[in-house]
């Protein structure tokens, strides 16, 4: 029995800190959850220093693998004479490790902490019970040998299967049978080259945390914003499994029974490229008193995979459907809330779930292809356009105008992140063809090119004042721009895209353009990473 409790602890997870129950009470009465950071004695803190150094150097080693490779090459390395004696020297090391994570396991066995924890987690294993999980969820440890509370499996949804849900592909070229062989050989080298760059450097520069290293780095934050979660607002994280086998780390925060109306409200978050719900945009519906579940990218905090658009789209579904099956909201009760890349998820969910409330996409752009060329030498442009729109094909706006419902955009105006050319230039700002691409679907009648064009010139103002200044000065009339609409939802299909303005005046066309404009975006005077306050959360317009 001690020699099984043992191996328990070579192979188990590394404990982060211990939560307090929430059924305990501070001495004053009050209810609290503040718990302490696990404290490793001698022996365990020492060998874990030490395989935690091994792990970072095998992650340098991956990361600069090429280049290593050809050093040793050149000078001669790479034969059989050479690789002998350094194969030696690993096996040795990896010898020398494993005594190490014997001798950890030793230190955690003499734990009475860890001993309690991971006689916790073997019984949840065994035993995945409600009350089980309570006395687990005391715990923050690493999350892959964390027990899953939700699969794709468990419902049987027709949006999922094991081959992914559906996306929107671009549009193939047609041509003949001959052209269409020729041109797959002619063009199998760039075929090669794109796959090579997006499985590479292109996913890494497009989604910067799935690097292990700069989690790494981001580790005490991440355990700080989680014990926050966990110990202030009673954040209950759960494992999801998409139909892709990847494990996603989520985190809820349920304010039903607190009896506000917001509570009542779930809002789900999609965080940014760099973003992780420990540290990102869930804070701000918190604030609010909205009950939030937020939830990390494949390939970040907690989650397994790679954030490719079909996985980030899988993630998404496992999401909403955990949100309705497991929790009990309904999607009519769903608020989807994105910040920058996020949009892409939030735009995918309220196409595929139609029913959903509204959406929120705070900093997000229309398509990634733009921004992508703006990284890029030009003599680049034919590859990686093939590239992003075989692999990286991020096409919020084309998502987005599939969508019926409430839609709020909130545009930074000094962002220096989605512009093509930089802060100064708002106008180089993708949100202002996310908003123009929204309109000119859902309005065709309207948004004509003098209608663009006063829009365009409302959109160039880089402060309120300025806004203020444009719309004023088309003489725009609130009340009559919304009696227009109101009178043409009440006598006809809703469904967009609508038909009115088609017997409209110029000057009618432009104000309804203006009033449409500033109610779908809001401008916020602030950069593209600084958080959102709750001033400027809040629902969509709805007519």
């Amino acid at each position: 029995m001690a020699g099984l409790m043992w191996l328990r602890c070579i192979l188990g997870p590394n404990l982060q800190r211990i939560h307090r129950s929430p059924d305990q009470t501070r001495t004053d009465g009050r209810s609290a959850r503040r718990g302490w950071n696990y404290q490793p004695r001698g022996l365990e803190r020492h060998t874990d220093s030490i395989l935690g150094w091994a792990s970072v150097l095998w992650s340098l080693s991956y990361y600069t693998s090429p280049l290593l490779l050809c050093y040793l090459y050149r000078k001669g390395y790479i034969c059989s004479s050479k690789l002998v004696p350094l194969s030696q020297y690993v096996g040795t090391a990896l010898v020398c490790l494993l005594g190490v994570a014997c001798l950890r396991g030793w230190g955690r066995w003499r734990n009475p902490e860890y001993l309690q924890f991971i006689s916790i987690l073997e019984e949840t294993r065994n035993n995945h019970t409600t009350n089980n999980k309570k006395k687990l969820a005391c715990f923050d440890f690493d999350f892959k040998h964390w027990p899953a509370d939700f699969s794709w499996k468990d419902v049987s949804s027709p949006k999922s299967s094991k081959g992914g849900v559906s996306l929107l592909r671009p549009e193939p070229k047609h041509r003949g049978a001959a052209d269409t062989v020729l041109s797959s050989v002619r063009t199998l080298p760039c075929h090669i080259l794109s796959y090579a760059i997006a499985h590479s450097f292109g996913r890494r520069m497009l989604y910067p945390g799935s690097v292990g290293l700069l989690q790494k780095a981001m580790r005490p934050m991440l355990q700080q914003g989680q014990a926050r979660l966990v110990e202030e607002y009673e954040g209950q994280r759960n494992k999801l499994v998409a139909c892709d086998g990847n494990e996603i780390d989520t985190m809820f925060v349920d304010r039903r029974r607190d009896g506000g109306t917001a509570g009542k409200t779930l809002v789900i978050c999609c965080e940014g490229n760099a973003g992780f719900y420990e540290v990102g945009c869930m804070n701000t519906p918190l604030e609010g008193g909205y009950s939030v579940l937020g939830w990390n990218h494949p390939g970040f905090g907690g989650s397994t995979g790679v954030p490719f658009p079909q996985n980030e789209a899988n993630a998404m579904d496992v999401v909403i459907q955990f949100a309705v099956h497991k929790l009990g909201f309904q999607l009519r009760d769903i608020i989807v809330y994105a910040w920058s890349i996020g949009g892409f998820t939030a735009s995918w969910a309220v196409m595929s779930y139609p029913e959903i409330r509204a959406l929120v996409l705070d900093a997000s752009f229309d398509d990634l292809l733009p921004l992508a060329l703006k990284v890029m030498p030009d003599s680049w442009r034919p590859l990686v356009t093939h590239t992003v729109r075989q692999y990286m094909n991020l096409n919020n706006a084309e998502q987005l105008c599939k969508y019926q419902g409430p839609v709020l955009l909130i545009r930074r105006t000094r962002d220096e992140i989605i512009t093509t050319t930089g802060p100064e230039d708002i106008m180089s700002n993708r949100g202002n063809d996310l908003l123009l691409r929204l309109l000119q679907y859902r309005y065709p009648k309207v948004m004509t090119d003098d209608a663009v064009t006063a829009v365009r010139r409302w959109l160039a103002a880089g402060t309120q004042i300025e806004e203020e200044s444009v719309y004023t000065g088309y003489e725009v009339d609130d009340d009559w721009c919304l009696s227009v609409l109101q009178s043409y939802q009440t006598d006809r299909e809703t469904l967009f895209p609508w038909s009115v303005g088609e017997d409209m005046t110029l000057e009618g066309r432009r104000q309804l353009g203006l009033f449409l404009a500033r109610k779908y975006m809001r401008n916020f005077e602030t950069t593209h990473c600084t958080p959102l306050p709750i001033s400027e959360f809040r629902p969509p317009w709805k007519l």
